[in-house]
């Protein structure tokens, strides 16, 4: 019987503790693990206080193979990290020239003066295996004892994401042998979280004891997750997840957007591509953040031309061509005015493909006829226009949210059309 190498991660700094800034790279750096094998037992984060630090550190090692440290080894006095390093591993700080080479020759690239203070980040614990911090200033420090492992990585994110992917895990491997670790990704729309797992309840049930099922659910979507985690031949174990994916596939038919783990703007932007054809939106309610999704992703200006955002009704006229009578009789959040706006954004930008919403975001602005969060979207191609009424809620970012995710969901259900006429 196999067992999982477990592994801690430590984040330290004050900031993320009094929310100045939000820790992704605990997240980010749990996924990268869990594809390699490893489990990660528990993610702590602490002060840049020396008795926390070492605690923590104490702790980890008790439990944990490894243990990953994040921040703290900056130039300034608020970053003890290393000092830490060195009250709990017995050593002292000590001078690497090859450090200092590589500081050097980072700063005269950019064509910024050397100080003493980043210098000093040369100074380093003498019993660590140094190595080279390919984007920053902080070298990445590792510690053996007793068969365990700790790592010290700089906090700036792209700086320990490079790391992660080009020493740190690698080393990780060299130092235990992990499992074979498989994920195979469904995304389902049109249940919600409870209803989808009374759908496939005793398909759940049936499921063999080796095979684990997660459910993901994200604003209109449910992430349908099945894992396997085993030390037996990798082939024989994607074969038995695309068993079991197979029926899914058959309980939940066109429910399922896309069998495997992306995101419904890399979906639709794939689709797009693919079918090398062009869209623009329009959006009230939203504000720009369906644009601002998509152009997220590289590659966009293949096949996004431009987004309108006509909030107030009077662009929704002079530039989308809304009639103002419409608009009067119907109000901004109806049938009519979105079908008219995506039709209008499309002339407008000459697009293969439209969306358009417009809604009531909130938490204001709300009648009984139209609650806060009622939301009409529409998409239409030349020849096809499909539109649908939603009611969100009652908070303002879900609702942008939800709306955005849903007007993606209704785009890629018109591509779908499009592809069967």
């Amino acid at each position: 019987m196999f067992r999982r190498i477990q592994v801690e991660i430590i984040t330290i700094g004050d900031e993320i503790l009094i929310g100045q800034i939000v820790d992704t790279n605990s997240a980010w750096m749990a996924v990268e693990l869990n594809k390699s094998g490893f489990e990660v037992l528990q993610i702590t984060t602490v002060h840049d206080a020396e008795e926390q630090i070492l605690d923590a550190i104490d702790q980890a090692l008790g439990r944990a193979d490894a243990v990953l440290l994040t921040g703290g080894i900056g130039p300034t006095k608020d970053d003890i990290t290393k000092d830490c390093l060195c009250k709990y591993f017995a050593t002292r700080l000590v001078f690497h020239e090859e450090s200092l080479r590589n500081i050097e020759e980072l700063f005269a690239s950019r064509g910024i003066p050397l100080n003493d203070l980043t210098r000093a980040q040369a100074m380093l614990p003498e019993s660590a295996i140094v190595i080279r911090n390919r984007c920053g200033t902080a070298p990445i420090t590792c510690f053996e004892k007793e068969g365990k492992v700790l790592m010290s990585m700089p906090g700036v994110p792209y700086e320990m994401k490079d790391a992660m992917l080009s020493e740190v895990i690698p080393r990780l491997q060299r130092y235990f042998q992990t499992p074979h670790v498989i994920h195979k990704t469904l995304l389902v729309q049109g249940y919600p979280e409870s209803a989808l797992a009374l759908k496939i309840a005793d398909w759940e049930r049936a499921l063999p004891a080796s095979i684990r099922l997660a459910y993901l659910p994200n604003y209109s979507i449910v992430r349908l997750r099945l894992s396997v985690v085993s030390d037996g031949d990798p082939l024989s174990l994607e074969f038995m997840l695309n068993q079991q994916l197979s029926s899914l596939k058959e309980i939940l038919g066109n429910a399922i957007v896309a069998a495997e783990d992306i995101t419904v703007e890399r979906l639709i932007a794939d689709r797009m591509c693919k079918a090398g054809k062009t869209l623009s939106t329009a959006e009230s309610c939203t504000g720009g953040n369906i644009a601002h999704q998509l152009t997220l992703l590289p590659g966009a200006s293949q096949y996004f031309k431009a987004s309108v955002v006509a909030y107030d009704n009077s662009v929704k006229a002079s530039l989308l061509q809304v009639d103002a009578a419409v608009l009067e009789e119907k109000g901004a959040v109806s049938r009519e005015v979105v079908e008219q706006m995506a039709e209008g954004v499309r002339c407008l930008l000459k697009t293969d493909f439209a969306l358009a919403v417009s809604g009531i975001a909130g938490p204001s602005g709300g009648s009984d006829a139209k609650p806060v969060g009622s939301t009409w979207i529409a998409v239409c191609s030349k020849d096809s226009m499909l539109s649908r009424e939603f009611r969100f809620g009652t908070f303002r970012e879900q609702n942008i949210r939800r709306a955005t995710q849903s007007a993606l969901l209704l785009l890629n259900s018109l591509l779908d059309a499009d592809e069967d006429s």
